[in-house]
């Protein structure tokens, strides 16, 4: 788990929004960071290397499938979740509102 990972992560017991959510999940052929199966949601977090053209374009066909199967799919880059801690928190509580 990277850096990133692991500030979202504790971040996300403290966020009351009851929601209960698992790292490192497999949904398909995909290992998701973050999911709340029950509300539908896959939280990525990014690291330099997807803003490499394959990669974005992996990214994207990846997102697409998880949301045939049904989820929402939020992506923060590492920055984000690193330096602007706050706005990623807000604009996932927003998710359930």
């Amino acid at each position: 788990m990277t850096l990133a990972e692991s500030v979202l992560w504790e971040k996300l017991h403290e966020v009351d929004v009851g929601v209960r959510f698992n790292r490192q999940h497999i949904i398909g052929d995909y290992i998701v960071d973050f999911v709340s199966q029950r509300e539908g949601l896959a939280i990525e977090v990014d690291g330099g290397y997807h803003a490499e053209r394959q990669q974005k374009d992996d990214d994207m066909a990846r997102e697409r499938d998880l949301e045939q199967m049904g989820f929402h799919v939020m992506r923060f880059t590492n920055e984000e979740v690193l330096y602007d801690t706050e706005n990623v928190l807000l604009q996932i509580e927003a998710y359930f509102k």
